[in-house]
């Protein structure tokens, strides 16, 4: 293809500013493809002739038969101590939540009842006053009991979370 000195130098700084349409990209690179290529621009059509070499070499089917052999031959990736770590921790806190609440829950309780039971403090008859202190014991008793419930929920999901991992790692 010829092409006056002008319009290629025009093309050219055009090509360099980015400022080139497609057509006018073919254009510059079907010229430098041809033979009767000036001193003055060799060193830019062997630059289009590069792009051109490595544009035939890869295609994007290659590049992705690569890029999936090189995920295939990658071992897989195994828990760190780091993580293993921080899930042990989670479960402890989460246990001492619990716990927390348990016992926010029950101070509570027995701040409701001990305000009720304050204008009766004392007790002159013994029978009456092991009563109260029965009833406040069930009381204790109760909050531990929903605690305990809570705390073998907690408990059969963190072995329920172990099965999981312990599956997963299996894989």
């Amino acid at each position: 293809m010829l092409m006056d000195s002008k319009k290629l130098e025009e093309l050219v700084k055009k090509y360099w500013n980015c400022e080139t349409s497609l057509e006018e990209e073919q254009q510059l690179r079907e010229y430098f493809r041809g033979g009767n290529i000036p001193e003055s621009w060799r060193e830019t059509a062997a630059l289009f002739r590069y792009f051109d070499e490595q544009k035939s070499k890869t295609t994007d089917s290659q590049f992705d038969e690569t890029v999936l052999a090189s995920i295939k031959k990658m071992p897989a990736r195994k828990e760190g101590r780091v993580v293993k770590w921080v899930a042990a921790s989670m479960r402890i806190a989460a246990g001492v939540a619990v716990l927390l609440a348990a016992i926010y829950f029950v101070r509570q309780e027995l701040r409701s009842d001990t305000a009720m039971a304050s204008a009766e403090d004392t007790f002159e008859d013994p029978q009456q006053a092991f009563e109260e202190t029965k009833k406040a014991l069930l009381m204790i008793s109760k909050g531990f009991g929903r605690a305990e419930q809570q705390a073998k929920k907690i408990n059969m999901f963190n072995e329920a979370q172990e099965k999981v991992q312990t599956t997963e790692s299996e894989l």
